[in-house]
């Protein structure tokens, strides 16, 4: 360890805990190094399975008490649809499931390490990844000087096999498997996989080996599903008539789009530290929601309007994937994206098919769409000829330069 990592007087610190190996053998080696007192905290934004049996497994590692915070209703209703209202995906594609689950989370740890009273907060994140960025710009905004410890940017372990090798010394019970499995993430809105075979761009996939979500392709139904999203000011409120929950209308899409492979994105994105790697992410509900929601906004939103936020989107998207959910430049991107879905409101139907999302008619009250002035059929409401002034002045321009080009003889 660096002289001054080793030299810190710890009693008790905060550790993010996923049950994982790298978690599993932090507990031990925080103790072994700095005799202190570890207690862990995990956030449930629907990992279902991988919280089973998580308490046990806390404290059998050494963990004097483990916190599991539901916090999936908030994670939903803050997080995911003001993210669905913007539109954002990163570099166009990706969905920032993990990326603002991880504010989130950080925030409630700070809170749990102010309420133990705690020296510091430890996580697992390796020096390559974003999640590092993302924990710690959230727990700086709450707590500027409270220490943030990383094993992984000093200790002396290297490697995934190191790290076996330590837990099997110690009895740590740990899910061993060789090097054999995937980096995934996931939680209500997504899961997201890396590793092994998908590293190489080059690579073709068999997605069989990994997906979790989503049928393969060549599995999907072969009959399209149809379905109705209703949306109030950019938020779905209903599937098909049946008013639910925010948390329930994900599950229910997780679960009919897997079943037509919809949602299945093979990406390639800069990550914060400018390392390029590849992913595959599973996101149903997350597609379904985006496209239903733009073909709303399509009728909804002016066009000088709709072009804007388009632009804003991917600023959005930008703060989110680096963990800058709290910044001002956040917040004020989102008081603008919230005036411009008063009137996002309406119903999107869709067909789903064998990985296609497939627009079946929108309504709105809101509506900008008049078919009396968009008809190629005979109206009384336009006059043709007055078009005849509005291209000439818009084309004045150009015809100017044209102009100037001939008689200077550029």
């Amino acid at each position: 360890m660096e002289d001054k990592m080793k030299n810190l007087k710890l009693k008790k610190v905060i550790l993010a805990y996923s049950g994982g190996l790298d978690t599993s053998v932090m507990i031990s080696w925080l103790k072994e190094n700095y005799g202190c007192e570890v207690i862990a905290v995990s956030g449930d934004v629907g990992q279902e399975q991988e919280l089973i049996g998580l308490h046990e497994k806390a404290i059998a590692t050494g963990a004097s008490k483990l916190y599991i915070e539901d916090i999936k209703e908030e994670f939903v209703e803050d997080f995911v649809f003001n993210t669905l209202k913007a539109g954002a995906k990163y570099e166009n594609q990706y969905l920032l499931g993990t990326a603002f689950a991880r504010p989130i989370i950080a925030r409630r740890i700070v809170e749990i390490a102010h309420k133990e009273g705690a020296d510091a907060i430890v996580h697992g994140c390796t020096g390559k990844g974003n999640d590092q960025v993302r924990f710690e710009t959230t727990i700086r905004h709450f707590d500027p000087d409270i220490k943030i410890i990383v094993p992984w940017r000093f200790w002396e372990i290297k490697s995934r096999e190191d790290e076996e090798e330590y837990a099997a010394k110690r009895n740590i019970p740990i899910n061993k498997n060789n090097g054999s499995a995937y980096s995934e993430d996931t939680n209500l809105w997504h899961i997201s996989h890396e590793g092994l075979e998908i590293e190489n761009p080059e690579n073709s996939l068999e997605y069989d080996n990994f997906l979790t979500f989503c049928k393969n392709y060549k599995d999907a139904k072969n009959e399209a599903e149809e379905l109705e999203i209703e949306f109030h000011k950019g938020i779905p409120v209903a599937i098909n008539g049946n008013e639910m929950k925010g948390i329930d209308i994900i599950k229910y899409l997780n679960k009919i789009g897997g079943e037509h492979a919809i949602g299945i994105d093979d990406i390639i994105e800069n990550r914060i530290t400018g390392i390029k790697v590849r992913g595959v992410y599973e996101n149903p509900a997350g597609a379904i929601l985006y496209k239903a929601h733009e073909i709303l906004e399509s009728i909804t939103l002016d066009g000088d309007t709709l072009k804007f936020k388009q632009i804003l989107a991917l600023k959005y998207a930008n703060e989110v994937y680096r963990g800058l959910w709290y910044s001002k430049l956040r917040k004020s991107l989102q008081a603008f994206v919230d005036e411009t879905q008063e009137r996002v409101t309406g119903k999107v139907k869709l067909k789903l098919f064998k990985g296609n999302i497939i627009p079946n008619g929108v309504s709105s009250k809101y509506s900008l769409h008049s078919e009396e002035f968009a008809t190629f059929g005979e109206d009384g409401v336009y006059d043709q000829y007055d078009s005849q002034g509005f291209v000439n002045l818009f084309a004045l321009p150009q015809k100017i330069e044209a102009i100037q080009k001939r008689k200077n003889e550029w």
